[in-house]
């Protein structure tokens, strides 16, 4: 069956399009068939890094946002779309108006909702929106981004535990990569296969032998914990 994961989290700065970096170039190595929608129209990340996999998207347009389920269903692979800050109202409007919901339940679409977080309360509050929002009609993921908080403590307060329990949620942790190597990513513009073995310097564009080996490990530690996203899926369906 097909999927869609919905990277979000609502709030701007906690990593959405870093988490969708990574989720595309776990695919890529994994070499699984995917499809990527970049709905961040002002940033433009995953068009920027991971071109040849990426389309843009306007998720307030019904006919621009009904190509995501429309190619999802119909070819059958799996599909990433890169949510920006602040679009919960449209995607919302045009899952509810569209009855997406129901169709997905209908011809086999899994639906996932990916809340990348950083360790702040409005993060917190946001997930609960989410649960609110949805229910126990879709998958979700909780991204716990160490490269934007260190303490997620407020996760294991008693309702909120019930409710991770109920809605059978996956929890991942992403570890943080030395700030200094992502600024040098970003600066050259690199997906991070290119930035973990990209050797010729012959344009200043490279990363250093031990960049690149953070990068791996980095890498390494990420596909981890997406191994148990798709771990999670396989007990629940």
């Amino acid at each position: 069956m097909s999927r869609i994961h919905f990277i979000g989290g609502e709030k701007g700065g906690v990593g959405k399009s870093v988490i969708t970096r990574l989720l595309a170039q776990y695919y890529i190595d994994h070499e699984v068939p995917f499809r990527v929608y970049d709905a961040d129209l002002s940033h433009g990340a995953m068009m920027r890094y991971y071109t040849d996999y990426s389309a843009p998207v306007d998720i307030s347009r019904f006919d621009n946002a009904d190509s995501i389920a429309e190619n999802a269903i119909e070819s059958g692979v799996t599909t990433i779309v890169d949510l920006a800050a602040q679009t919960s109202r449209s995607m919302n409007h045009w899952i509810n108006e569209t009855g997406l919901l129901d169709l997905a339940q209908e011809v086999g679409l899994q639906l996932s909702f990916w809340h990348v977080m950083d360790d702040g309360s409005d993060s917190l509050q946001l997930l609960c929106k989410l649960f609110n929002d949805f229910g126990n009609k879709v998958d979700y993921v909780i991204a716990r981004n160490f490269g934007r908080g260190k303490d997620f403590s407020h996760l294991h307060e008693p309702e909120l535990s019930r409710r991770l329990v109920e809605h059978q949620v996956a929890m991942i942790d992403v570890p943080a990569l030395h700030a200094p190597t992502m600024r040098k990513i970003d600066h050259i513009s690199a997906s991070f296969w290119a930035a973990a073995n990209n050797r010729d310097d012959a344009l200043g564009t490279v990363l250093g032998l031990l960049e690149r080996q953070r990068v791996k490990t980095w890498l390494h530690r990420a596909y981890t914990q997406f191994d148990k996203i798709h771990e999670k899926a396989a007990e629940i369906n």
